[in-house]
């Protein structure tokens, strides 16, 4: 019998409400606990989606014996804080990407989880979804020859509102962070790190970059074409450009989605995605249970090494491009 998992979450805005909602799904998810800095937001919250408790303070909540794991999901500015809080009180962590706002910052992150023998894993949920995993399936396998080039883009129109967390800088604001961390991540996973990056922002007049454009090159040739942007849409999709075909994972390709490939001399063909229920935040939650049931401290899907990785390539686009979090990078050495 599977052992239940008392979750906590800490912050509680939109994305929270999603995770919320597909923790439900899972049948050895207890909904425990909701904490805010603003307790009648907390018990709202609360009340809302189910949990049976709501803390007006972190502090109080990650003192609460009966809390087994925490989804940490306030702005990425603050995962760091937040991240050692719970850690530091022995408080098993799923923490939201961007899972820092610099390499400094996760590597403290990570020695603090080993310190404490306690579980700690970047919330990255496209690593998790069926259709991303069945792409890297088919790439992996060499049926389509060898990966060439790898095309992705993340973009929406988000008008320019001084008091909204994508324009602020504090808030760690700018769309790299926020969603240019997906196609980054598109690349990392098929391509490795690059040997080389170089970038062009467009900033905003709260000094947060609107718009990102990155080219990633290897040593072997291939290449990264990676977008992001608050300034206008795209189709939100990721290309696999590869010797003997390519792959396409649809619109909304961090979500579940269908995929598309074709093979030279060959028809299209395309696979549904397998996704049945829920937007697709159930299969992390699932997966760090799991963790929990092996006594692990860390994922073997969504490694340490990897969001250092991740972290590290922001870090690099950022110094190219410009991107500067005064508040936090006074740790790095820039």
């Amino acid at each position: 019998m599977k052992k239940t998992y008392n979750w906590a979450v800490l912050g509680c805005g939109k994305i929270a409400r999603k995770f919320s909602n597909d923790l439900k799904l899972l049948s050895n998810a207890r909904l425990y606990a909701a904490a805010s800095r603003d307790l009648k937001k907390a018990e709202q919250f609360a009340e809302e989606l189910g949990f049976e408790n709501a803390y007006g303070s972190y502090e109080e909540m990650v003192s609460d014996p009966n809390v087994d794991v925490v989804y940490v999901a306030t702005p990425h500015s603050h995962h760091y804080e937040h991240t050692m809080l719970c850690l530091n009180n022995k408080k098993a962590v799923l923490c939201e990407k961007a899972f820092a706002i610099n390499k400094r910052e996760a590597e403290e992150m990570i020695a603090c989880a080993q310190k404490n023998n306690t579980f700690l894993m970047e919330a990255f949920w496209t690593m998790f979804q069926p259709s991303f995993r069945k792409a890297m399936e088919i790439i992996q396998s060499g049926e389509l020859g060898k990966l060439k080039i790898v095309r992705s883009d993340f973009a929406f129109n988000a008008p320019y509102d001084l008091e909204k967390r994508l324009y602020n800088i504090s808030l760690g604001g700018g769309s790299l962070l926020d969603i240019g961390i997906y196609p980054v991540f598109a690349a990392l996973t098929s391509l490795g790190k690059p040997e080389k990056i170089k970038t062009f922002a467009d900033f905003s007049p709260t000094g947060s970059e609107e718009t990102v454009n990155m080219i990633f090159k290897y040593k072997d040739g291939e290449m990264a074409s990676l977008t992001s942007s608050f300034a206008g849409f795209s189709p939100t999709q990721t290309e696999y450009l590869c010797e003997k075909g390519y792959l396409i994972l649809n619109a909304r390709w961090f979500v579940p989605t269908h995929i598309t490939v074709w093979k030279a001399g060959g028809e299209m063909e395309t696979f549904p995605s397998e996704h049945k229920e829920g937007t697709g935040y159930q299969y992390e939650a699932a997966h760090v249970m799991e963790c929990l049931d092996a006594g692990k401290i860390e994922s073997d899907k969504m490694t340490w090494q990897m969001s250092l990785d991740l972290i590290e390539t922001l870090d690099r686009v950022r110094i190219d491009a410009g991107i500067f979090f005064p508040e936090h990078d006074k740790k790095m050495f820039f």
